[in-house]
């Protein structure tokens, strides 16, 4: 779940360096984090707060890349290298198709925009 430096910097190794990363609150399926749970019993307010009444929203962090089609598979392999634990909170990863892109300062179109430059 910490691991977002290490992601960063694997991407960056395999010549990604533009991608965005925002503060986001989500839940997935799984059940209430343990180590919260831990916490409660232990009368940590913050913890005990989490737990409150129905689902509660966990803060998490998501990455969004655009890639040429040639890197998306090296791009999942590295995240999940990186990030798989094992355990419920690993996170998910959407991969999708995307019908243009325009570099606003020259006009590129297309993998012309998504090199850097």
């Amino acid at each position: 779940m910490q691991q977002i430096n290490a992601t960063k910097a694997a991407c960056v190794a395999l010549g990604i360096s533009g991608f965005t990363v925002r503060k986001v609150l989500g839940r997935g399926l799984g059940a209430v984090d343990f180590r919260v749970l831990q916490a409660a019993t232990t009368g940590q307010e913050e913890a005990i707060a989490q737990l409150g009444q129905g689902p509660r929203l966990i803060p998490k962090r998501m990455l969004t890349f655009v890639v040429p089609d040639g890197l998306v598979e090296k791009l999942v392999q590295t995240i999940i290298a990186i990030n798989k634990t094992g355990n419920h909170g690993d996170g998910k990863i959407f991969v999708q198709d995307v019908g243009d892109a325009v570099r606003i300062r020259t006009g590129e179109r297309g993998l012309a925009a998504l090199d850097e430059k």
